[in-house]
């Protein structure tokens, strides 16, 4: 645990050993929680490999901003993702290795959009999907270094917002879908739309899809990510 200032801060470490779940190369990670004195919380990746490997690291934190036990989960709440195409999928939900433009189905968050205003619709994506698991496919500008908005959120009713930002090149969008009330937490039994989660990453499955941004990781380098949850009210 560190604290500069008024930013806390805690690293979290982990070395996957050689030929670890078949992956070659003895991996060293390092994970970094920060919480701002603003409120911003920003989770930061970094790993080295002492032999050519595939890394690909992220987050399953699940969102609702309308609170804990809300009767509409997050169906109501409006969402902004900032990319024009997205990966559709095959029936296990591995992209087909090509990219899709979001204008015209429901994938389109462009604008800022209910989450459950389209999730009902008779799309075979969100039919096998069992509703939003994709990868949206990230506009990006300028330093690709510096952390870029992937994602707005916003609760009507409450007025709290998110706003993710992140330098990684895709934004996996999860709707729950396979929560059954399996799960219980303060706001009772968890089921499909209790949450939404942002996955900032590469691509899935792009070491099998060439087109895809590379997810190599060679001795001569070092993986960084970074990613930037940022929460208020809206004015």
């Amino acid at each position: 645990m560190v604290t500069s200032g008024a930013a806390v801060s805690a690293r979290l470490s982990f070395v996957s050993p050689d030929g670890d779940q078949g992956y070659p190369g003895a991996l060293r990670v390092n994970a970094t929680y920060t919480l701002s004195a603003e409120g911003v919380f920003t989770i930061r990746y970094d790993a080295v490999t002492d032999r050519p490997t595939v890394v690909n690291l992220t987050n399953h934190n699940y969102f609702n901003l309308a609170g804990a036990g809300s009767q509409n989960g997050v169906f109501a709440q409006l969402l902004t993702i900032n990319a024009d195409a997205y990966t559709p999928t095959d029936a296990n939900a591995i992209p087909l290795g090509e990219s899709a433009k979001v204008e015209g189905t429901p994938f389109d968050f462009r604008k800022p959009t209910v989450i459950g205003a389209r999730l009902r619709v008779a799309d075979p994506q969100l039919i096998q999907a069992r509703g939003y698991d994709h990868n949206w496919v990230l506009n990006k500008t300028g330093d690709a270094a510096q952390p870029q908005l992937a994602a707005r959120a916003l609760d009507p009713v409450s007025g709290r917002t998110l706003e993710c930002l992140t330098t990684e090149p895709g934004v996996q969008m999860y709707t729950a879908n396979f929560l059954n009330g399996a799960y219980a937490g303060n706001g009772g039994l968890y089921r499909q739309t209790d949450g939404f989660a942002l996955e900032t990453q590469h691509f899935p499955d792009g070491p099998n899809h060439p087109n895809f941004p590379t997810t190599e990781l060679r001795p001569s380098e070092r993986f960084a990510s970074a990613t930037a949850l940022r929460f208020g009210v809206a004015e």
